[in-house]
């Protein structure tokens, strides 16, 4: 099932969901690799299956292997990056913040594409888990790449919307 098809089958009170789903799938700014990518490290950020199997499905054929996996990375590291450094930050004993992580994240250096993209698809799963020292990161860094404000915001709406997308379809579902 598309994404499209998927988030065709949410209630009417989430119809705006819908349209925003629509807009996304036809937005041409980002280029294919950057939208369906987000699309997909997104859907696999939320963690729930029925919208990842919509966006492997949707992204299909519009990825390359690697370009695909590493979306799928950039979801999976998140996923610990984002509890970590979110817990250094917030802590009130700010010695969490200087000791080593002591974690494994060899994907950020090595994403296997370039390494804009990456970040970009780490900076939205980032948005969706509410972490605001790696967003900052990565926001850092798409910069230092020359990627523009409005880029970076549409990886924020495409993570709102996936999440939007995935929280509805869970409840009603």
């Amino acid at each position: 099932m598309s994404l499209k098809a998927f988030a065709d089958t949410l209630p009417d009170f989430a119809k705006d969901l819908r349209l925003n789903v629509s807009s996304l799938l036809n937005d041409a700014a980002l280029g294919d690799q950057r939208k369906y990518g987000l699309l997909l490290a997104c859907a696999h950020g939320t963690g729930y299956k029925p919208i990842v199997e919509a966006a492997e499905a949707e992204a299909e054929g519009k990825l390359s292997p690697d370009a695909a996996n590493a979306a799928r990375a950039a979801a999976a590291i998140m996923a610990m990056n984002n509890v970590y450094y979110r817990f250094t930050h917030l802590a009130s004993n700010k010695e969490y913040s200087t000791l080593p992580a002591k974690l494994r994240m060899n994907v950020i250096g090595s994403p296997g594409i370039d390494k804009a993209d990456f970040e970009l698809f780490s900076l939205a799963v980032s948005a969706m888990n509410g972490c605001g020292m790696c967003i900052d990161s990565h926001e850092k860094v798409l910069r230092q790449h020359g990627v523009n404000s409005e880029i970076i915001q549409t990886s924020a709406r495409v993570a709102s919307v996936i999440k939007a997308v995935a929280t509805v379809h869970s409840a009603v579902a």
